[in-house]
């Protein structure tokens, strides 16, 4: 393995410590920069698990495994991101969120390749991986072999689109969020794909007991669980077959527990269902069956968590309201809920997830960011945080050809990378730049993902810079 030498690419995190300047800087071989270092391009949030994809096409994994949802071959915990899928991977979705109790039985994810193949690991209690089994696994399984184009996952459900804009659904049935008429008999479940709907649908969201769905005319609809007024059709009462909700120039859904968002048009967004927490953020604490509009104008993305929701607008600023017991709002408390809007990022946002309790968004750089609970390592920052989430966003993975920096307790300070996997990496500093003098720190092992940490600490009495090199 050949030794690069000095090519610096200056990463992202300035911080002061003691009135120090810490710089960062990386050096790595070129495989290490063009394999391990892609920009991150989506992010889901599932109960106590995440996945991201990067630029190249890779899937990624990290938090709970119980179910195998990680589908890394394990049963295992993570709290570093792993590579579980190497090219190919264009579309991902976590479900099985929403209920701490039932933590251990939801968990699976969803994901899509580039051939349209639909493929799947984790939770299968209730059939909604539709392999026709009710085993878990904790390896990626196909399930429809082409022509698959979205997908969604709820907490025991799943739903999927195909090229023909057919809507596909498996899963639990008991609040009829299948849409198919019926809840299946005695056992309100199916374990195989069903069509729902012939045609025409463009997009589709998965919540705790219901399902949301766009058709081509930019008409809403909606089938499931009504307790709340999720579904917005004005009622309370369940459904079990699609009911159109809106009529025209809906662009965007999200489902979350117990409540739904959707954008128009105008960019404008829209919300209906529980709201005890302030998720809705319309000022109140009061449910709603109807949609009501929350903000005017402007916004382009949107993500629901279990009691708390997100969004963006076209400015790139991230906007949070709702539940925040974990931190998961990101804006430095704890604990304290909002029923309103509240700007947690200024701009450069690109992508945004919600998980049960934790959050997820990507900068316009490819960095990777998170706040919220890590109990389960859901956050891939190396740590696990039992009830004292992460209550401002931290940064998970650096922008490309970047690693990442984080300050911990003490004077030391926690450098990663992604490298690749099981390769020497040696970590030097140096007090200068004009020119430099590279001291070695330490040599490490990337991970069997490429995952690499060291920990070293400041130097009070200089300056400090940092780079990571292969080794040979």
């Amino acid at each position: 393995m050949a030794q690069i030498q000095a090519e610096f690419y200056s990463c992202s995190m300035k911080a002061r410590r003691n009135l120090i300047s810490i710089w960062l800087f990386c050096a790595a071989m070129l495989q290490a920069l063009t394999i391990g270092a892609q920009p991150v391009t989506q992010v889901a949030g599932g109960g106590a698990h995440s996945l991201f994809l990067k630029s190249d096409g890779s899937l990624w994994a990290m938090g709970y495994n119980s179910s195998g949802q990680l589908g890394d071959g394990s049963y295992n915990k993570t709290n570093w991101p792993e590579q579980i899928v190497a090219s190919n991977v264009t579309a991902i979705a976590a479900g099985g969120f929403f209920s701490m109790t039932s933590m251990a039985e939801a968990g699976q994810s969803l994901f899509l390749k580039s051939d349209g193949s639909l493929w799947a690991m984790g939770n299968t209690q209730y059939g909604q991986l539709g392999d026709s089994t009710y085993y878990q696994t904790n390896l990626p399984e196909q399930i429809v072999a082409s022509n698959v184009t979205a997908i969604a996952a709820g907490t025991y459900h799943s739903l999927f689109l195909k090229s023909d804009g057919s809507l596909w659904a498996m899963g639990d049935n008991y609040y009829g969020q299948l849409g198919d008429g019926t809840t299946d008999g005695d056992y309100y479940e199916t374990n195989l794909p069903e069509q729902i709907v012939t045609s025409n649908v463009t997009a589709i969201a998965a919540g705790y007991g219901h399902s949301l769905f766009l058709k081509s005319d930019g008409s809403l609809w909606a089938m499931g669980l009504n307790w709340d007024g999720q579904l917005g059709d004005g009622t309370y009462n369940q459904t079990n077959l699609p009911e159109q909700i809106v009529a025209s120039n809906v662009t965007a859904i999200a489902a979350g527990n117990m409540h739904s968002l959707f954008l128009k048009s105008d960019g404008s967004l829209w919300a209906m269902g529980y709201n005890n927490y302030g998720q809705l953020g319309d000022s109140t604490r009061n449910s709603t069956n109807r949609p009501e509009q929350i903000v005017a104008s402007n916004v382009t993305a949107i993500a629901a968590g279990s009691l708390h929701s997100l969004f963006l607008k076209t400015d790139g600023s991230l906007w949070v309201m709702g539940f925040n017991h974990e931190g998961q709002l990101g804006d430095g408390e704890r604990g304290f809920n909002t029923n309103q809007p509240e700007q947690i990022v200024t701009g450069n946002v690109t992508a945004i997830a919600a998980g049960f309790e934790h959050s997820l968004f990507v900068k316009s750089d490819g960095s990777l960011w998170g706040m919220g609970w890590n109990q389960y390592g859901q956050l891939g920052d190396g740590n696990y945080k039992s009830g004292n989430g992460v209550i401002r966003p931290e940064q998970i993975l650096a922008a490309y050809n970047q690693i990442a920096g984080q300050l911990m307790g003490g004077t030391n300070m926690q450098l990663s990378f992604v490298g690749v996997a099981n390769a020497n990496y040696a970590l030097d500093r140096s007090s200068s730049l004009s020119p430099p003098n590279w001291i070695p720190q330490a040599t490490n092992a990337a991970g069997s993902f490429g995952a690499l940490v060291f920990t070293n600490t400041p130097d009070a009495t200089t300056n400090n810079y940092w780079r990571i090199r292969s080794v040979p």
